[in-house]
């Protein structure tokens, strides 16, 4: 559970973070690093399609600038994977609701 959100810090079950991380189910990767810093490429969050999650929830960041590629959209339309694209705030309080029903992975931008 995200317990909380503001830019650059995320609080997930009492554990601050200060990096843009993805969320598993089970576990958390803190140190989501892209290619290129403000865009989300498939290569990017592979990982998460690995998973075979229901949905995937990308944060684009505060401001909303961080940029899903269309290779990312596409894949997921083809898996029959749901794909939320909001700002991190938007998409925490999704993601939150979202993974109480189905497996979800969220994938935040916590800065820009």
């Amino acid at each position: 559970m995200i317990e909380s959100y503001a830019f650059g810090r995320m609080v997930i079950d009492g554990h601050p973070y200060t990096s843009d991380l993805i969320i598993f189910p089970g576990k958390i990767n803190d140190s989501w690093w892209r290619i290129s810093g403000h865009s989300v490429a498939l290569k990017d969050i592979e990982g998460a399609f690995l998973e075979e999650p229901e949905v995937i929830i990308i944060g684009t960041g505060y401001s909303g600038l961080m940029k899903v590629e269309e290779e990312v959209k596409s894949l997921a339309r083809s898996k029959g994977i749901e794909l939320i694209i909001e700002k991190t705030e938007k998409a925490t309080q999704a993601f939150n609701t979202i993974s109480t029903q189905k497996k979800a992975i969220g994938a935040f931008h916590l800065t820009c």
